[in-house]
């Protein structure tokens, strides 16, 4: 027999007043009406949780709007973006990227911290001082919650951050420094989730509920969404595709080292290489910007993208440029493949420092290849959440801590 359970009064007002708080969110200003017509709540059920709201402090009276209406001029009520922040963290090899943002999402202030070889005993404190600094001076005193994104396994299970390889020391006292801040929760993630995660809310796959999104920049890696849920495994290695054993390496990868796999094929070291081979200018430095630079110089060399929608065109341009780009994306194809015959996700979102330089040009040669060698209809995608990428997807996943907590959401 099915036990239906009835909902007591003060979950069905918490239910309500994270409804109303989320249209706030979402929608921006409203009035009581406007709630009321985007809710199916009652005039004195949008009343009281408005009052509610307002006594809590997450929500306030903005201004009027009477334009349209006789009689008196309607409150509109806005949700109070200051009653919480938030900071984000893009954790790489040679420094950080870090944003403040309020309860809505908005960036308040941003700040760059290099940090030169492999740091020293006091990098992670200098970071977290530049942090502090960069909060008051927009007035903000304390952060509810910091999300950081880094290279690197994060443990399902202990929230721990694993290296794949010869990872910093700072990173790991980083962490250790932000979860010394009082009444700050600290968030850690795997950097190209997290990029995934900004794909999936604000950029190229807002449409999807499954796709795959693989990063290409100075090592590869990818992000699993599927059925609309970021995917981690087993031990937080899902999407490693860096160690992908794939025809074209040296040898083979191992457990220390990704150089004879997929990495070894597309990390931005191969990129360059691949450009210098086919005659175009490629910094011998091998970085994600060298290899960044190296294709767009190819697209330059193929000199028009005429219709994005017709391969064909892009093929009419003979060059070096072309050849690149040809060879570039069999290459990227051949890991694509390994990901899709396996997941099916039925699309593939090519994003970090080669995929936004590539764009819809090299999606679409991709995509052409990768029909050649599965089975599995698979659209391919050009990243469009830009180079802050890691930034935005960490912003989104301590937005939606801070609200869990302060809108009493499960």
């Amino acid at each position: 027999m099915t036990t239906v359970r009835t909902a007591t009064p003060s979950t069905a007002r918490a239910i309500n007043d994270r409804l109303a708080l989320n249209l706030l969110l979402e929608q921006g200003p409203l009035t009581a009406t406007e709630l009321r017509g985007l809710t199916g709540l009652s005039r004195p059920t949008v009343a009281d949780l408005l009052d509610r709201l307002q006594r809590t402090g997450l929500v306030a009276v903005v201004g009027e709007r009477g334009e349209q209406r006789r009689g008196p001029n309607a409150r509109v009520y806005a949700l109070v973006a200051s009653r919480a922040h938030l900071a984000a963290f893009d954790v790489r090899s040679g420094g950080v990227s870090l944003v403040v943002a309020d309860l809505a999402g908005r960036t308040l202030a941003s700040a760059e911290v290099p940090v030169d070889g492999g740091g020293t005993p006091g990098t992670a404190d200098r970071i977290v001082r530049t942090l502090l600094d960069v909060a008051h001076g927009v007035g903000v005193e304390r952060l509810h919650t910091v999300a950081v994104g880094a290279p690197g396994l994060v443990d399902p299970a202990t929230g721990r951050l694993q290296s794949t390889g010869a990872l910093p020391a700072w990173h790991g006292e980083l962490l250790a420094a932000l979860r010394e801040l009082p009444g700050t929760e600290v968030i850690l993630e795997n950097e190209v989730n997290l990029a995934g995660r900004a794909e999936y809310r604000v950029g190229a796959a807002r449409d999807r509920d499954t796709f795959v999104l693989m990063w290409l920049g100075h090592s590869v890696g990818a992000a699993v969404v599927l059925d609309g849920r970021l995917r981690r495994g087993f031990s937080g290695g899902a999407g490693e595709i860096c160690f992908l054993p794939v025809p074209g390496t040296a040898g083979l990868p191992s457990a220390a080292s990704c150089e004879g796999g997929f990495h070894g094929l597309v990390g931005s070291a191969a990129i360059c290489e691949l450009a210098r081979a086919h005659g175009l200018p490629a910094d011998p430095a091998g970085d994600a910007a060298a290899a960044e630079a190296a294709v767009r110089a190819a697209l330059d060399d193929l000199g028009t993208v005429g219709d994005l929608d017709a391969v064909d065109d892009l093929d009419a341009v003979d060059g070096p440029g072309r050849a690149f780009l040809d060879e570039l994306a069999e290459r990227i194809a051949l890991g694509a493949a390994s990901v899709c015959v396996v997941l099916d996700p039925g699309c593939v979102v090519l994003g970090g420092e080669i995929g936004r330089a590539g764009g819809p040009e090299l999606a679409a040669r991709v995509e052409r290849r990768l029909a050649a060698l599965s089975p599995l209809r698979t659209e391919v995608r050009a990243g469009t959440a830009g180079g802050g990428a890691v930034l935005a997807g960490a912003v989104l996943t301590a937005g939606d801590a801070a609200r869990r907590d302060l809108f009493g959401e499960p």
